[in-house]
């Protein structure tokens, strides 16, 4: 297996959310939930369509009803590229579907669904309805009831938790499942599942590489929230072949925050080499790249600010500091939206003042080179992440 594949590839066990919940939580509030839920929904047993992996269908659900298929597109050096197919019926549903959106009224789509209760972009829809209204655990329900329908059609050999197996996203038949998969991590993320939400971002990360829906942008942050941090750095080094992804603003405070937290654990010492660079050295880098960032932060954390605070933002380092562009200005603001969360933590906001602090007294020329290189990575007059909403990222 390459770096990429390895670094990105995921054990079926790690999408279960409940496993996860077990080690929060406790067997025992965990077990007392589960016969809660059974009492509810009666003994009925699982659908039958084989083992899945996305998600354990519930009891209550219908069988699958098919009309959805998989075909291999091609394969390259190991790397099989499929694609959705839907049948002649299936086609027929999503004209009346399509007709339902016209009409701006969820319930004839809940009606189209009661007749196709598998019906992928219903599920969708309908999903996206009940976020909105506040009722997130009816909207998971829809999205793991579509996540089990997609898994129904795929083919023996599409295999996406190995890291191998690609879907182009720009065949409309395949994005179903990416919206899915972004729906559903995010809600696996509300609910604190923060490592079953990381393991369904490489998932979707491992389908196309071109990383439509923008997930690069949201699991620095899940990996930290799961305490990965060397897997973190690891996938930076080996997923991406450009390196200069770790000049992102997500990867570079991310990586400058896995490496604090890595130094804090004994056992990272024996890991530590002479070419590590040390966190607080990386933080400084991220702020010399990323200046404008550091304000954001305080605002939105929030942290209170206090005189050293005071007069770090009032230096003309980050006073007068600009997102430089607007793609970059519109990365930095999906960071805050993703990340403002990890900057609650006391002893971090404090190494964040010194690194502030470390950055006023050095010498201007540094900070010179660091925003040359960000003029230079982020060359755009326009945004190129027009389509990763800023929303999206949000809980």
């Amino acid at each position: 297996m390459d770096r990429r594949a390895a670094v990105i590839s995921v054990d079926a066990k790690d999408l279960r959310p409940k496993e996860e919940l077990r080690l929060i939580f406790g067997s025992k509030a965990i077990h007392s939930v589960e016969k809660s839920a059974r009492q509810r929904q009666g003994r009925l047993s699982a659908p039958r369509s084989g083992r899945k992996c996305l998600v354990v269908p519930m009891g209550n659900w219908p069988r699958w009803d098919g009309g959805v298929s998989m075909e291999l597109v091609h394969a390259k050096d190991g790397v099989m590229t499929f694609r959705y197919v839907y049948s002649a019926d299936y086609l027929e549903v999503q004209k009346a579907f399509e007709a339902c959106v016209s009409s701006h009224d969820p319930n004839k789509i809940a009606s189209l669904l009661l007749a196709h209760p598998y019906h992928a972009d219903s599920l969708l829809a309908l999903a996206d309805v009940y976020k909105h209204i506040g009722e997130h655990q009816q909207a998971a329900t829809l999205l793991e009831r579509c996540l089990y329908a997609l898994e129904c059609a795929w083919s023996p050999l599409f295999d996406p938790l190995a890291g191998k197996s690609r879907l182009d996203y720009s065949c409309k038949e395949n994005r179903p499942l990416f919206s899915a998969l972004f729906s559903y991590m995010q809600h696996l993320g509300r609910r604190g599942c923060h490592r079953t939400a990381m393991e369904f971002c490489k998932v979707l990360l491992s389908l196309d590489l071109d990383d439509p829906t923008g997930a690069r942008f949201c699991i620095d942050y899940y990996a930290l929230r799961a305490g990965q941090y060397s897997w973190l750095e690891a996938f930076v080094e080996s997923f991406y072949d450009d390196q200069s992804v770790a000049l992102l603003p997500n990867f570079s405070f991310s990586l400058a925050v896995a490496r604090y937290y890595l130094e804090q654990k004994e056992e990272a010492a024996p890991n530590a080499t002479s070419e590590t660079v040390p966190s607080s050295d990386l933080l400084q880098q991220a702020l010399m790249l990323h200046p404008s960032v550091l304000s954001k932060i305080v605002a939105r954390a929030p942290i209170k600010e206090d005189a050293a605070w005071s007069k770090v933002l009032k230096h003309r380092h980050f006073a007068r500091a600009t997102s430089g562009g607007p793609s970059l200005e519109h990365l930095i603001n999906i960071y805050i939206e993703r990340n403002y969360l990890i900057w609650r933590v006391p002893e971090l906001q404090a190494w964040l003042k010194d690194a502030a602090v470390a950055v006023c007294e050095a010498r201007g020329g540094e900070s010179a080179t660091w925003a040359c290189a960000r003029a230079e990575a982020f060359q755009a007059d326009h945004n190129e992440y027009v389509t990763s909403f800023i929303t999206c990222f949000a809980d």
